[in-house]
């Protein structure tokens, strides 16, 4: 998903405590500059404020971080000569979401138990449509006798 013009996430929406992975194709990838790295932090204050180098790849620059609990991510982009993309001195600022505790699973909800449950109750209300699929088709020839069975050759 492209957010800003040259950055690209590969999620839809920033949430908190999760892993995002940030491509950059913008001025110093199209200068063809060897090393870029991202400086970001997160929340109008720029907490957590830290640097990592990016990988180059045929897609733009690119590296994984983790988000941490915060309104907001800010960054902004230098290269090995400390020249810097900084969104024309605005910074790259993009809200993050927080998911609310109720709707994540918790693990202990998901164990071994219950998936063999599900295919024993599966197995059984299959077994119990064709029993009742037989029953509707085959019950009406016998009671009128017209059930006959398969002549063999």
């Amino acid at each position: 998903m492209e957010l800003t013009k040259n950055i690209f996430f590969n999620t839809d929406k920033l949430t908190a405590n999760s892993t995002v992975k940030i491509s950059y194709t913008g001025k110093f990838f199209q200068d063809s500059s060897s090393d870029v790295y991202i400086h970001y932090g997160f929340g109008s204050n720029w907490e957590g404020l830290n640097e990592l180098k990016m990988e180059k790849t045929e897609l733009g620059f690119q590296t994984e971080l983790v988000l941490l609990d915060s309104e907001s991510l800010c960054f902004c982009f230098k290269n090995g000569n400390d020249e810097w993309d900084n969104n024309d001195g605005n910074n790259y600022i993009f809200p993050i979401e927080h998911v609310e505790v109720a709707l994540v699973p918790q693990e202990d909800v998901f164990n071994l138990a219950a998936p063999r449950k599900l295919r024993k109750s599966y197995l059984i209300s299959k077994k119990i449509r064709i029993a009742i699929y037989k029953i509707i088709r085959y019950l009406p020839k016998l009671v009128s006798g017209n059930y006959k069975k398969k002549a063999e050759k």
